[in-house]
């Protein structure tokens, strides 16, 4: 049994709280978060001890860290956790300052301890799929990918400040999707965005809606669109279009019924929000993390995290610019 320490007890932790405590080789041995009653509540559901950083990253019983407090926590958690030998799971982002991600990393990589990032949408039943069929060559070689990603409703504007912006927080997961998918690394990026869904968004620096044109060595294109805003759900579909055919992955629906009538069809909404629709995909990681820690080498590591963020800056510059911005 590996004993895991849970930093942060926010919503993204009691989602891997629940994926630790549930697999049969991990549970949640003690809990760290300054708020206090949320960590007491956390501990007492999974029978865990509540610790400091300290206490938690010097306890020989612990194995390993499953990192979900606030971002700008990340990068020094994970260092410590390097320090003390832990092998470190992290949410993304490792740290919004690409500076400090590469400093973090010189850690990690110092003390040979293996890391996982959260790209959760890798892990991805459907998303899996459309990896494997292209790898498999059933469409033989990839020619265009389009990613949509729309939230069903903006956050508010105060998070905009905090977040790093559209593309590192949101956008962030498309550009590493579109480069686990495609199976190159971009050789230029051009992005344009504008504040249409919420104007405290825009007066607050940031945009809501976007649209953006990665292409790569082989001649590979990819397309992601981005909104704050849907209005019908949690919008997540990817289409992969090849020399021989295209693979197409479609929204998960809230259920799979459909009326016809003389009106016409009605069917049901896409998934609320990421906590239904990449459910499976949080199930997925986790087990790969527990592979992690039976010896496996990670697939998605700091090096994907560093680089994702590079690309959400390089976003950031075209956009600003009007410029394609080469890699």
């Amino acid at each position: 049994m590996f004993n895991i320490a849970l930093f942060g007890v926010g919503r993204i932790g009691q989602v891997h709280a629940v994926n630790i405590a549930s697999h049969p080789e991990t549970c949640v041995y003690s809990v760290i978060d300054p708020y206090v009653e949320g960590a007491q509540k956390l501990a007492t559901k999974y029978n865990a001890v509540i610790q400091t950083v300290d206490e938690a990253l010097t306890d020989p019983n612990v194995h390993a860290v499953c990192i979900c407090s606030a971002t700008d926590t990340h990068a020094n958690l994970i260092e410590l956790a390097a320090q003390h030998g832990k092998v470190i799971f992290c949410e993304k982002p490792i740290d919004l300052d690409l500076s400090r991600v590469r400093d973090c990393l010189a850690a990690v990589n110092k003390y040979q301890v293996p890391m996982v990032v959260g790209f959760n949408r890798r892990f991805d039943p459907q998303f899996r799929a459309v990896k494997d069929q292209l790898n498999a060559g059933v469409v033989g070689q990839a020619e265009s990918l389009m990613i949509i990603s729309r939230d069903p409703t903006p956050p508010p504007a105060e998070y905009s400040k905090v977040s790093g912006g559209m593309f590192r927080d949101m956008t962030i997961h498309d550009l590493d999707m579109a480069r686990f998918i495609i199976g190159e690394n971009p050789v230029s990026i051009t992005a344009q965005g504008s504040c249409m869904v919420d104007p405290a968004i825009g007066e607050a620096g940031d945009i809501d809606t976007s649209v953006l044109v990665m292409n790569f060595p082989s001649g590979a294109m990819a397309t992601i669109h981005n909104s704050r805003r849907s209005g019908y759900g949690y919008d997540q579909r990817i289409e992969l279009h090849g020399s021989k055919g295209l693979l197409k992955a479609s929204n998960m629906k809230e259920n799979l019924v459909e009326h016809w009538g003389e009106t016409g069809c009605v069917a049901a909404k896409p998934q609320h929000f990421f906590l239904e629709r990449y459910q499976a995909a949080y199930v997925a990681e986790w087990q790969h993390f527990v592979d992690v820690l039976n010896g496996q080498t990670p697939n998605c590591t700091g090096a994907d995290g560093e680089y994702a963020l590079m690309l959400a800056d390089a976003a950031i510059e075209s956009m600003k610019t009007g410029k394609t911005v080469m890699l």
